[in-house]
């Protein structure tokens, strides 16, 4: 199954991506109008402001009809919950923007099917989400399909995310930024912290855990440091034939606690206090090792 890529294109320069589009992946053609709630961070990262971005819906909305697009979309690029230059953004604010783009889109005859909210300053609360996700269904019931780019700099996103699915949403795009003033500590959800969440929600991603690990492993090689999930660290929650060996010697390093992935190797040498095989009942024979 491919995977399908929506490009955040900040401005008319960058919208098409169709060149740097992986393999196997697919890129969804789509219309929507965009808004940042800070004019301080448009202009330092699309080189723009807040009145150059609204003068430019009715010429997307323009082309979208003109191919004959019935369903359109809008976003709030980023900053959608607050600003470090600026401060706290309201619902009352963010549903004013919505409500603009979306009558806008009304009077073409398109109809509004997709809401895009992004947070480029980890501002994200996860009962602020919530309350955003609820207002946005309950004003517009035709939009079904909610896009979530949640930076973490703040460590409350995966909370948000869970929030988000509690409404029953979809959930999509991350991406990182430089232009937020909180440098490298602008992090992202890992998406195998993310996907390990889902799954044992019971939401099935059909990805096997362990694989996104090892690409987060040789990613840290190639940056040269180390990356910012948990579950490339301390591994998902073993299951069955993955449970740790009972005997294993103490784990201290990071090094080291990669033995859910690469065995005993990982730990070789390890100072073990155990004088004699530990056993128990709770442990299948075999599972044992």
């Amino acid at each position: 199954m491919p995977v399908r890529v929506r490009p955040r294109a900040p401005n008319d320069k960058v919208l098409n991506a169709r060149a740097f589009t992986p393999p196997l992946s697919e890129q969804v053609q789509e219309y929507s109008t965009r808004f940042d709630m800070c004019d301080v961070f448009v202009q330092r990262n699309n080189n723009r402001t807040q009145a150059q971005q609204m003068a430019s819906w009715p010429k997307r909305i323009k082309e979208a009809r003109a191919r004959g697009v019935t369903e359109g979309g809008m976003s709030i690029a980023s900053n959608a919950w607050g600003s470090n230059w600026t401060g706290e953004f309201t619902l009352e604010q963010r549903m004013r923007v919505f409500d603009r783009m979306y009558r806008m889109w009304a009077d073409a005859g398109i109809t509004v099917k997709r809401v895009g909210l992004a947070d480029a300053m980890s501002w994200n609360m996860p009962h602020q989400v919530e309350r955003q996700l609820a207002a946005i269904k309950e004003r517009w019931p035709s939009i079904n399909d909610f896009n979530l780019h949640l930076h973490n700099g703040r460590g409350t996103a995966l909370a948000s995310v869970y929030a988000a699915l509690r409404l029953q949403t979809s959930i999509g795009g991350m991406a990182g930024c430089p232009y937020c003033g909180n440098g490298r500590a602008a992090m992202m959800i890992a998406t195998e912290d993310l996907m390990h969440m889902l799954e044992e929600m019971g939401i099935s991603t059909g990805v096997d855990l362990y694989k996104p690990v090892e690409v987060v492993w040789l990613a840290e090689e190639i940056v040269g440091h180390s990356l910012y999930g948990f579950v490339s660290k301390a591994g998902p929650r073993p299951r069955y034939d993955r449970l740790y060996p009972m005997d294993m010697p103490r784990i201290e390093t990071l090094e080291q606690a990669k033995h859910f992935i690469l065995g005993p190797k990982a730990y070789e040498g390890a100072p073990s206090p155990w004088k004699t095989p530990i056993t128990s009942y709770q442990r299948p024979d075999s599972l044992v090792k």
